[in-house]
């Protein structure tokens, strides 16, 4: 009787997780490569990203349509219903959502130090002279903002 009650416990407490999960708003990756289309397309109809990503890898137009009515239901996107075809529009900028996560990521792999993340970003991969020098330079405007 009381492993009937544990295993009862488990699912209860696997399921809350499962449900918690579902209802974050990060994107997951099939998500950012919607939004990535979105973003560089505009707004466009499931159709449409279904031929996009399909160039890329195997996956069905029902996949598409799925991901972006989850997509919708976490606020990722709107969805314009006046036509037949729905039109789909990223809800928030390329921009704020990395800042998004990577907000996220500094908190969850970095233990809140930005100064972390950027040095392992930093060493990660070799870094261009270009590149450097516009980190130089964003570096120097927050320096000359934070006086």
């Amino acid at each position: 009787m009381m492993r009937g009650i544990e295993n009862v416990r488990n699912l209860t407490t696997r399921g809350s997780a499962i449900a918690m999960r579902r209802k974050t708003t990060h994107p997951t990756d099939s998500e950012l490569e919607i939004l990535q289309i979105l973003w560089s397309n505009g707004p466009s109809t499931v159709r449409q990203v279904y031929e996009i990503v399909k160039e890329r890898r195997d996956t069905g137009y029902t996949t598409i349509l799925k991901l972006m009515q989850i997509m919708a239901e976490k606020k990722l996107v709107s969805r314009d219903e006046s036509n037949r075809s729905h039109i789909y529009t990223a809800k928030y900028g390329q921009e704020h959502t990395q800042r998004q996560l990577l907000s996220d990521l500094i908190v969850r792999a970095f233990g809140g130090s930005a100064n972390s993340l950027v040095m392992q970003a930093l060493r990660a991969k070799d870094i261009s002279s270009d590149e450097i020098h516009e980190i130089r330079s964003l570096l120097d405007d927050l320096e000359e903002e934070s006086r």
